[in-house]
């Protein structure tokens, strides 16, 4: 786990990406040019209402005459101005903890997690994050200040992989919850059925959230290098296989480019970014070339 918690929170990679302002391309509730008043909840200007007092949250706001009739600790909840919410929603399936490289994909999508939640919550936005593998593990609701970050760093470093993954179900439960439009970010291999991931993520684009996919990948598994007879471990229930990899090759490489062929078609039509990731390449170079690209997008109010 100390290997894991050092990943999360790499302040070099950190700080790498730390210029890269990240937004929004599409209209989301809330969004105009410059700084504006908002319905988002946050640390700002007028009282909007109570909530209860969770650990982590900022003693300053503690409501004593609420705490002196009630003997309960609440917060209080000003309105906020901010350009959007966005939710980090992860996949932590076992097949997360496959690695040839120097990370496992668990460790290279936590860090990934991290770094966008630290970008969001330095522009003064509210990120929220959703652990899945074939079900929600733990959410944390959206949040803007630096309590919010130190939440979503501890439930990162406290995570392992494991269970199966249930993608598009984990969509569609993510998109009944969530309810004010903003930008929804899924972390994942995307190991499963092609048209259920799809339908999945359809289900999202329909309440009006701007997606992005960060689709993260072994390079084994894009390359399948293998050249001896090997055993190939099962994951998520899967029975071990052995067997010659030269005569599985051909047939591999074909059904992963279909797979990523109609996950491509799927994502442009719905108007999601779908940004391949690959575990072998260094994650500042990945992540900030993304956000370099999207952030010009934005300025030149284009979309894909």
């Amino acid at each position: 786990m100390a290997e894991t918690t050092r990943n999360v929170v790499d302040p070099g990679i950190i700080s790498r990406v730390a210029r890269i302002d990240l937004r929004a391309r599409m209209i989301v509730e809330g969004y105009v040019s410059g700084l504006h008043r908002s319905p988002y909840k946050g640390f700002s200007v007028e009282f909007a209402e109570h909530r209860e007092y969770v650990a982590g949250d900022d003693l300053r706001y503690l409501d004593w005459k609420v705490f002196g009739k009630s003997d309960r600790y609440y917060i209080k909840q000003y309105e906020e101005e901010t350009n959007l919410v966005c939710h980090v929603v992860l996949d932590v399936s076992e097949s997360m903890d496959f690695t040839t490289a120097e990370h496992t994909k668990h460790q290279y999508a936590l860090t990934v997690a991290a770094a966008l939640a630290y970008l969001v919550v330095k522009q003064h936005d509210a990120v929220g994050l959703v652990l899945f593998d074939e079900d929600v593990r733990s959410t944390l609701q959206p949040g803007g200040h630096q309590g919010q970050l130190r939440r979503v760093f501890t439930s990162l470093e406290e995570t392992a992989p494991g269970g199966d993954t249930a993608v598009g179900k984990v969509l569609a439960r993510v998109a009944e919850r969530v309810r004010r439009r903003g930008l929804v970010v899924l972390i994942s291999d995307l190991l499963g059925d092609v048209d259920d991931v799809l339908a999945g993520l359809r289900r999202i684009r329909s309440r009006g959230h701007d997606v992005i996919v960060f689709h993260v990948l072994d390079p084994a598994e894009r390359t399948f290098p293998f050249e001896r007879m090997t055993l190939f471990e099962g994951l998520e229930h899967h029975a071990d296989l052995l067997a010659d990899p030269k005569s599985l090759r051909a047939a591999y490489l074909h059904a992963l480019e279909e797979f990523t062929a109609r996950l491509r078609a799927g994502c442009l039509a719905e108007r999601i970014d779908l940004v391949e990731m690959d575990t072998g390449t260094p994650l500042d170079v990945a992540l900030s070339s993304y956000l370099a690209k999207r952030a010009a997008q934005t300025r030149a109010g284009g979309r894909s």
